[in-house]
């Protein structure tokens, strides 16, 4: 059964205990409430229900739209149908604030493979790259990698679906840095990046400029370490929110 299609949290007015009660009635889908003869809540308000309920059906395949109406902490739900299709992006800068927006290396890992895109090197391929994808799993990438790849790409078009773990693992209890929760959750990096973070990797870059290219090479492992371990703690958050929030069985 199709996670999106149990969801009823995208409407307006519905929270968690309003969703489960829905489920505790035996109204598991969209199509339950729709095929449901007898009145839920109020005519009007179950008119307008229905009405959004039918819109959620044409818009089915589309993750953004339900991006755009589920709450930040529920964006995992998205994963349940549209993963397959969702890359998971982490970027390096030049500095580590805002004004120091030189983007130096962006990982990306999905369908196609890891992928970098460095400064001087590759950087603008990365445009088409991701385009190839229809969502996004990022941490923190709401207040940081987002914004940056913005800035840097003022024409780009990114995936609208965006799961940004930083919120959804805290739900879990999960807080702190991904390197942090990554230790939490026993996931590891090799030997020459275990123990590297952000501000070791400015001085990557640095020592990259300097001529420095083993520096270079760290700085990539270091990136797509921290993009590829995104999909072990996107599944762990998945398997465990799933478990809180399944509707019950007849």
């Amino acid at each position: 059964m199709s996670l999106i299609e149990q969801t009823f949290i995208h409407l307006d007015g519905i929270g968690h205990r309003t969703e489960r009660r829905l489920w505790d009635r035996g109204i598991r889908t969209w199509r339950d409430f729709l095929d449901r003869n007898r009145m839920v809540f109020s005519p009007g308000r179950d008119a307008a229900i229905r009405g959004v309920l039918k819109e959620s059906i044409a818009h089915r395949d589309d993750p953004g739209w339900f991006w755009e109406r589920l709450p930040a902490q529920e964006t995992w739900r998205l994963f349940g149908d549209f993963g397959h299709d969702a890359c998971y992006l982490d970027i390096e800068t030049a500095g580590l604030d805002f004004g120091m927006d030189e983007i130096t290396v962006i990982g990306l890992y999905g369908k196609r493979g890891p992928e970098s895109f460095v400064a001087g090197f590759n950087l603008d391929d990365f445009e088409a790259a991701v385009a190839d994808y229809g969502m996004v799993v990022t941490f923190n990438g709401a207040g940081f990698d987002l914004p940056f790849i913005r800035r840097a790409f003022p024409n780009i078009w990114l995936p609208k679906a965006h799961i940004d773990l930083r919120f959804v693992l805290r739900k879990l209890g999960l807080t702190g840095g991904l390197k942090k929760i990554e230790h939490e959750t026993g996931i590891s990096r090799s030997a020459d990046i275990d123990g590297l973070n952000g501000l070791d990797a400015v001085y990557l870059w640095r020592n990259w400029q300097n001529g420095d290219r083993e520096s270079l090479d760290r700085l990539v492992a270091y990136n797509r370490a921290d993009a590829e371990n995104l999909e072990p703690l996107m599944n762990l958050a998945f398997e465990r929110l799933l478990a809180r929030n399944i509707p019950p069985k007849d």
